[in-house]
């Protein structure tokens, strides 16, 4: 039996007082008020309500180590990204990496597995895959339905994948960025629950007024804080914290805990603010890691303020896991899967015959994952880039077999010189790249051919790489390792011309069509508005 004297944070009853806490490897077993104890403030372990663990770069294990020092104890996760590529065999990877770290990853089960039939995965998750998931003990909730169109409109797949989550009580996480009026109706009406990308007040406002749970957003490249913040006050009870996608640089500073100092900081109340991080999320989702009650399991977290939340300890069942910064915990090492397919590219393998003087162009936009669309007047039919005036090539070439790459233009990623690529491309994870000219293209997407995956930038005299090899997503190098590389390949990107705040991230969304306006999928130009391809002309 352990005891401990701190300031105990009740949650339930929104109470804080001193308290003697004791507890044993398996529970609470007594809350006693005191007349004083140490200014540390007990509070259940934080959750990131929404997450890919895969956007991290690292796997399950290596991401607990570095959360854990942040009072992130539980994740709400969706394995999408590496189900996109591996499969049920990718979601296995991630449980069994994870059960060998003493954290809560609440895994889901992928509801759009390839996300949409515009672009080509590693694998495909249909209905009955669905629901071999679902009875799994280690699988929580029905993962982000983003096909809303197929919600909408009634498409059989969709529906049933929806109605094996009714049947098994589960949740089901929503994914509809700017869904309004009557088709958000229809898209609640199914039983959608949730919703992290809302990018307006007005959206999620909306939303909430439905009953739906906002998740509000603040992860690598997508910041959607500022625009919602009201809602923590207006909407406390449907109010919850998350990430979405976390880039390890990012993680190796804070996580849920600077979310959370930076709504204390603008004034919102603090039982709102801490509910939102914890009993919300434990609540809608029945997750099973208690909040510090009586009985429940002895997972806690000792803050040294209420204010910036520094964290000073961790506990997972009653054992000290984190002390001053430092996490105690030995990892195993799972051996990595990959799927991916090398075959060599060549710069007369990027050029496009153009029928106008004109094209369309993706309009990149900093910390958002949405797009613009713009018009580009071109001088010649074999257009390449115009650096004066910001608009580069972008291709996207498949991972999965040989193919030709598909090609387009974007604007706002600033490079003067060189090139940058990943397979870390949202939803199926093909090698995306930017770049220049034809032959810096070839050559950072050769180097990423080479690695198996992993992300590059050129600067025109070498590649400068991260590899990734657990599905060309994830390393399992520990965060700092990796988070150091990857600091220093987003340095060297912005040496050669970049300003955005996050340009592998950025260039990471560039192939998600399911968040409009223009995307690029290995198959084409594709409008997420109106769910259609494109070809590149404008006139």
């Amino acid at each position: 039996m352990q005891n401990l004297k701190c300031q105990y944070v009740d949650v339930i009853k929104k109470e804080i007082y001193p308290a003697r806490v004791s507890f044993n490897d398996s529970s609470i077993c007594a809350i006693e008020k005191i007349s004083e104890a140490p200014k540390f403030y007990l509070i259940p372990g934080l959750i990131d309500a929404h997450i890919h663990i895969e956007s991290s770069m690292l796997v399950p294990s290596r991401f607990a180590a570095e959360a854990l020092k942040h009072g992130t104890i539980a994740t709400v996760s969706d394995p999408h990204e590496i189900a996109n590529v591996c499969g049920q065999e990718g979601i296995d990877f991630m449980i069994k990496d994870g059960k060998t770290a003493p954290f809560y990853f609440y895994f889901g089960a992928p509801s759009c597995v390839p996300a949409t039939e515009f672009e080509t995965s590693g694998a495909i998750i249909n209905s009955t895959m669905i629901l071999e998931l679902l009875k799994k003990d280690e699988i929580h909730y029905l993962s982000e339905m983003m096909n809303y169109p197929g919600v909408i409109y009634k498409n059989a797949e969709i529906l049933k994948k929806i109605d094996y989550a009714h049947q098994l009580g589960m949740k089901i996480d929503g994914h509809a960025p700017g869904l309004r009026g009557e088709d958000l109706k229809k898209y609640f009406e199914a039983g959608i629950s949730t919703d992290h990308e809302c990018f307006s007040y007005e959206e999620a406002k909306e939303k909430a007024e439905l009953g739906m749970k906002i998740l509000i957003r603040e992860g690598s490249a997508a910041k959607n804080y500022p625009a919602l913040k009201k809602i923590i006050s207006e909407y406390p009870e449907l109010v919850m914290f998350c990430s979405d996608d976390k880039h390890p640089d990012d993680l190796l500073i804070g996580h849920i805990n600077k979310l959370a100092a930076r709504a204390i900081a603008d004034g919102f109340d603090f039982w709102d603010v801490i509910r939102a991080c914890t009993k919300n999320p434990y609540e809608h989702y029945n997750l099973r890691h208690g909040l510090a009650q009586i009985s429940d399991p002895a997972n806690f977290v000792l803050f040294k303020d209420l204010k910036d939340f520094e964290v000073d300890k961790v506990y997972h069942k009653g054992e000290l896991l984190v002390e001053n910064g430092e996490v105690k915990i030995n990892l195993q090492r799972i051996n990595p899967i990959n799927n991916f397919f090398t075959y060599p590219l060549k710069a007369e393998d990027f050029k496009v015959k153009l029928r106008s003087k004109q094209i369309k162009v993706i309009e990149a936009r900093d910390g958002e994952l949405i797009t613009g669309q713009l018009a580009h007047d071109v001088d010649s039919d074999d257009f390449e880039a115009d650096i004066d005036n910001d608009i580069l090539k972008i291709a996207v070439i498949n991972r999965y077999k040989k193919s030709d790459p598909a090609i387009a233009w974007i604007k706002n990623f600033g490079l003067n010189k060189g090139a940058l690529a990943s397979t870390v491309a949202h939803d199926c994870h093909n090698i995306i790249c930017v770049g220049t000219s034809d032959e810096n293209i070839s050559i950072v997407c050769n180097e990423i051919m080479q690695l198996k995956g992993g992300i590059c930038v050129f600067d025109e005299e070498e590649c400068h790489s991260l590899q990734l090899p657990v599905a060309g997503l994830m390393s399992d190098k520990e965060a700092f390792e990796v988070g150091s590389a990857y600091k220093k390949l987003d340095r060297i990107a912005k040496d050669i011309g970049s300003e955005l705040k996050a340009p592998f991230m950025t260039l990471s969304f560039m192939a998600l069509l399911v968040i409009p306006e223009l995307k690029l999928s290995d198959k084409g130009l594709f409008n997420g508005k109106d769910f259609k391809f494109e070809n590149l002309d404008a006139s």
